[in-house]
């Protein structure tokens, strides 16, 4: 299966995974002072930034995930309705993927294309498996 085809069906996973979790959330800490008090920005935005119009895979109330095709490169764009979904889908985060982590939102690529969307969008670059001490981020 190429990594494509993955991250496709990882978003409709984690889709159902955050609809049907308790909301309880994970280990997932935020980065300290990165949140604001604006809103948080929306698939369509957070595409817009990066040049894309998205194709949406997941349009739930509580999780929205579009996947944008740009010169730049293939990737997912994940929005959240509260930090317990997003805390949901970081504890069932593919570590063998890096991923770019903002508020309320997260998006899934490989660390060639995140290097240049952070550049546009900002946030973490998470590189290895949150749940280990030794998670490795990019700030």
């Amino acid at each position: 299966m190429t990594t494509l085809p993955r991250l496709a069906a990882f978003a409709l996973l984690a889709g159902l995974v955050a609809g049907c979790s308790s909301g309880s959330g994970g280990g997932y800490v935020a980065a300290a002072g990165k949140q604001g008090s604006a809103a948080p920005l929306t698939v369509e935005q957070l595409s817009a930034k990066v040049g894309c119009k998205p194709k949406m895979q997941v349009n739930a109330a509580e999780i929205r995930t579009g996947y944008c095709r740009t010169p730049d490169g293939e990737f997912f764009v994940t929005t959240f309705k509260t930090q317990a979904g997003k805390d949901a889908w970081m504890d069932a985060a593919p570590e063998y993927n890096p991923h770019l982590v903002g508020n309320l939102w997260t998006v899934l690529s490989s660390r060639k294309v995140l290097d240049v969307l952070k550049e546009r969008l900002g946030g973490d670059l998470h590189l290895t498996d949150h749940r280990t001490k030794q998670m490795k981020t990019v700030g």
